[in-house]
């Protein structure tokens, strides 16, 4: 009897298999449309949705892989970790100083950890991010931006 190590595309593609199918479950929690239209639930049904494969399809590899990889080295670990306590910094900042600040402090440090150092590139994420998600999701598609409990942005700038 052979017993097979986890390599770490199984351990990256079942993470992201247990995430998808956690957010894909929660995403059926966000009310449809007055009219009964997905409305802005499609959107993290369809992120949900493509973890879950995604995840499949990188379990998949990782057991259809003739050698086994050492487990993740601890940098890559604390990575992981960290960009998990960031998207739950950044979750609970957005509902206290609103999306359009959130998302400009949130951004750069997501690259930053993915191993972006150019500081012009930086501060441009934290400019454009916000401007360009803001202008797809709330003006172009119409949907409504989680305001800031303790400040927001849109109030100075006359958002919706």
């Amino acid at each position: 009897m052979t017993v097979t190590r986890w390599n770490s595309a199984v351990v990256v593609g079942a993470v992201l298999t247990a995430f998808g199918a956690l957010a894909l479950i929660g995403s059926f929690g966000i009310n449809p449309d007055p009219d009964g239209g997905w409305g802005a639930r499609i959107f993290p049904l369809a992120g949900s949705a493509s973890l879950l494969v995604l995840g499949l399809l990188e379990v998949m590899k990782g057991l259809t892989a003739g050698e086994t990889a050492p487990p993740p080295a601890t940098p890559q670990l604390s990575a992981v970790f960290a960009l998990l306590l960031l998207s739950l910094a950044y979750v609970w900042l957005m509902a206290k100083l609103g999306y359009l600040i959130s998302t400009a402090l949130a951004a750069p440090l997501a690259l930053w950890l993915f191993g972006v150092r150019n500081l012009f590139a930086l501060l441009t994420a934290a400019l454009l991010c916000p401007l360009l998600y803001h202008l797809v999701f709330f003006v172009g598609l119409g949907v409504f931006p989680p305001l800031g409990a303790w400040f927001d942005l849109l109030d100075v700038i006359g958002g919706p």
